[in-house]
């Protein structure tokens, strides 16, 4: 995949250098050459000096051949402007902007504009971290709405089916592992003390969870 990261600093330095690991062609855009000079000697990737928003600099990025943009820089306001130059002008089909601002990540999104929002997500991670020790997460989806969290049947759950810890809309049980071997179940499945449980849950609903897994009285 062709990709175009705007903005070299530490999330974008570290987006770029997992794309370039995965195999990816990337090129880094930054308007300061000294940003730029810390991918260092063993980045073999293309690095273009200039402003995101500005046209010349897209193109000279090969924005009109990428196959997906990432706004990075530490301003809101440019990641989102380039973002949506890329998008409704370019027509790059993967399109992503960091915000900081979880108000301007809401408008956004409504707009249709895919954002990351490192303060919701830090937040919603510290809640699980603090308030849901019993489980643990393993992934965050969207603004950190949803999260796959990995949990194990207590004793008290022995025999019981999984639909106890479903709750529609909420609570599902993704997959089960036994005996090192991976199964998804259904309603009639039979838990085991010890079965490893990888449950998608709304983060709203983690403290329902743990209630269920009979974690806590």
């Amino acid at each position: 995949m062709q990709v175009i990261i705007m903005g070299c600093g530490r999330l974008g330095e570290a987006v770029a250098r997992l794309l370039h690991s995965e195999g990816h062609a990337v090129t880094v855009v930054d308007r300061d050459a000294e940003a730029l000079a810390r991918l260092g000697p063993d980045f073999a990737q293309r690095t273009v000096c200039g402003y995101g928003y500005d046209h010349a600099t897209l193109l000279r990025a090969g924005i009109e051949t990428a196959e997906a943009f990432v706004a990075t820089s530490s301003s809101d306001n440019a990641n989102v402007l380039t973002a949506r130059i890329a998008r409704n002008i370019f027509r790059v089909p993967r399109v992503l902007a960091r915000v900081y601002d979880s108000r301007n990540a809401d408008i956004y999104n409504r707009l249709g504009l895919q954002t990351i929002c490192p303060t919701t997500w830090g937040a919603a991670r510290a809640l699980q971290l603090l308030a849901h020790a019993d489980v643990d997460s393993q992934h965050s989806f969207g603004q950190g709405e949803v999260e796959l969290v990995r949990a194990e049947v207590p004793r008290a759950l022995d025999g019981q089916p999984v639909s106890q810890l479903q709750v529609a809309g909420e609570i599902t049980v993704a997959s089960i592992t036994r005996d090192n071997q991976a199964f998804v179940p259904v309603s009639g499945t039979l838990l085991r003390a010890g079965d490893v449980l990888h449950v998608s849950v709304l983060a709203a609903a983690l403290e329902r969870l743990v209630a269920l897994l009979a974690l806590k009285e």
